[in-house]
């Protein structure tokens, strides 16, 4: 009978790529695994479909309870009254505080039997948590971030952050299983908590590229040089975006933008509307969302993929985003900003990196100029970023990190119980 694992989000399956590989990769190594996940955003369901539809493990999806925001309120008042008298707040009530859905995920979990819960992100710890107690289960984790760095200092965030650290205290030390998805990451979590981690990487399936991507190019004006392209769910005004549109409109060669997202919160017509300040929203695209299979097959049509993270919280500094790795499988070569954690991969993608400074346009300007300028050096980094999207940075290497570390809790798990 195969070992059964259960992977907890408070996320939708469209809106995180890791649940997705992880429970693909440890189905076909072998496993049962049932996928817990949020019914949450509306905009997503229609793609959650179309996912469930095809996938060969099970799905239980949890709706947005009409009662979240009553609890999170209740739950932030207790929590705060009892750190105001110096008493500590207990995991359940941490979770709580921090959003509804981790009582759902709670409860759609507890009578989920399984050898192994594998919780993402910091809301789905207590479910997983409660739920291996229960039944006699391992306790897992995958960090796709930093959690307790994603705070940019002000006083506003102090009670967030404070209640992240109850949950992950209380719950990171019992794990048996620990992933995340950047070394950087892994040696906070360590410093932080003592805890141990295997880094499984961003990157995704060598299959996501299908021949036509390779041969389709975006139709460009003929005075465009370089087309360059950003993708993520939603559009916003922290990745780094307003910098290269400034070097756009600094750079000699007529470059070009596609950004692709949900413009939910407006922050497209922000970007739009100082590209018209500058002079270049002519060559500005905003373009809706698609389905996550899609985006390798989107990106190999462009020139350069950003990746642009402002390193304005230590999570940021510390991340390596799927965007990096999307890029390099489609064989295009990305502009990254030069964060710690980004700055320590370009060593090791060569020419398929370009490192920038975000505060320094007028140099950003100066490399894109470069890039576009030189024909042979575009096209060399090119064939490298192909070359290691499809030699080393995809789901067929990557995944093997991932299947060893359950392999390896499972083995001890068994050493253990040969000495009880």
């Amino acid at each position: 009978m195969p070992r059964k694992v259960c992977i907890v989000s408070p996320g939708n399956l469209a809106s995180n790529p890791r649940v997705l590989k992880e429970a693909d990769a440890l189905h076909d190594a072998g496993y049962a695994v049932t996928a817990v996940v949020s019914d949450y955003t509306a905009a997503l369901r229609s793609f959650d479909d179309a996912i469930v539809a095809k996938v060969p493990w099970t799905v239980v999806r949890v709706p947005r309870p009409s009662w979240e925001r009553y609890l999170r309120v209740a739950s932030k008042i207790s929590a705060r009254g009892l750190s105001s008298v110096g008493l500590g707040v207990p995991v359940w009530l941490g979770a709580n505080a921090l959003g509804g859905i981790a009582h759902a995920l709670c409860r759609a979990v507890r009578d989920l039997p399984a050898d192994l819960y594998i919780a993402h992100y910091t809301a789905a710890l207590p479910a997983a948590a409660a739920a291996a107690r229960r039944h006699g289960g391992m306790l897992g984790f995958d960090a796709e971030d930093f959690h307790p760095g994603e705070s940019t200092g002000s006083a506003k965030e102090a009670f967030h952050m404070a209640m992240v650290r109850v949950v992950e205290s209380g719950c990171l030390p019992q794990c048996k299983h620990m992933t995340t998805a950047a070394p950087l990451i892994g040696e906070a979590y360590k410093s932080l908590y003592g805890v141990s981690s295997t880094t499984v990487l961003n990157v995704f399936p060598l299959e996501m590229l299908t021949a036509s991507a390779r041969r389709q190019r975006v139709p460009r004006r003929a005075t465009e040089s370089l087309v360059a392209y950003w993708f993520s769910q939603t559009v916003g005004l922290d990745r780094g975006l307003q910098a290269f549109i400034g070097a756009m409109a600094r750079a000699k060669a007529q470059i070009s933008l596609d950004i692709r997202g949900s413009d939910r919160w407006g922050h497209g017509k922000t970007l739009m509307a100082l590209a018209r300040e500058l002079g270049v929203a002519e060559r500005v695209t905003l373009l809706p969302m698609a389905a996550p299979e899609e985006m390798v097959d989107l990106a190999a049509a462009y020139d350069i993929g950003l990746s642009l993270e402002t390193g304005e919280t230590e999570s940021r500094r510390l991340c390596l985003t799927n965007k990096i790795f999307t890029y390099l499988l489609a064989g295009v070569p990305v502009v990254m900003s030069d964060t710690p954690a980004q700055s320590a991969l370009a060593a090791d993608m060569g020419e398929a990196a370009v490192l920038v400074s975000l505060a320094d346009p007028a140099a950003m300007a100066c490399a894109l100029d470069r890039l576009a300028g030189s024909p042979d050096v575009l096209s060399r980094a090119k064939t490298t970023a192909s070359r290691l999207g499809h030699q080393r940075y995809n789901w067929d290497v990557e995944k093997r990190a991932l299947v060893s570390s359950v392999e390896r809790a499972f083995a001890q798990r068994r050493k253990e119980g040969a000495y009880n």
